[in-house]
């Protein structure tokens, strides 16, 4: 799984036990989505190419592993794990040195403005942008 980004984590990362809050694992696997969109100009910008709104979260799920705590240096890893025609899914791993510390999947998808309203529009273009930016 190719490295995406580290972390520096931080005491404003934890709880009061000192650990991470479970809610920044999300914001990392985000922000991680994000990092995998720059080589293509960014969120914004790729949206105006595909003539979407956005590539939005439909599903995300976090299992963590071990703690995560102030001073680790978290490692980020993505993968596709999954193309169809409506979605993407991505696999995530956190790992602090050799310690898998979570693993996470996001569902996204190329949201367009429909007849009907929001509806999710074919990934290919998107597809075929990512595996050529890899």
């Amino acid at each position: 799984m190719p490295l995406l980004m580290t972390v520096d984590v931080t005491f404003g990362d934890c709880d009061p036990a000192g650990i991470v809050f479970y809610p920044n694992i999300f914001r990392w696997m985000d922000a991680g989505f994000q990092k995998l969109l720059r080589p293509l100009g960014g969120h914004q910008k790729l949206c105006r190419e595909l003539d979407s709104l956005g590539l939005g979260l439909a599903d995300a799920q976090a299992q963590f592993r071990s703690t995560i705590r102030d001073g680790d240096q978290l490692e980020l890893h993505v993968s596709v794990a999954k193309w169809s025609a409506r979605s993407v899914t991505l696999g995530y791993e956190g790992r602090v040195g050799d310690r898998l510390a979570f693993e996470g999947r996001e569902v996204r998808c190329l949201f367009k403005r429909g007849e009907d309203g929001i509806v999710a529009g074919d990934m290919n273009a998107f597809r075929e942008r990512l595996e050529k930016a890899e």
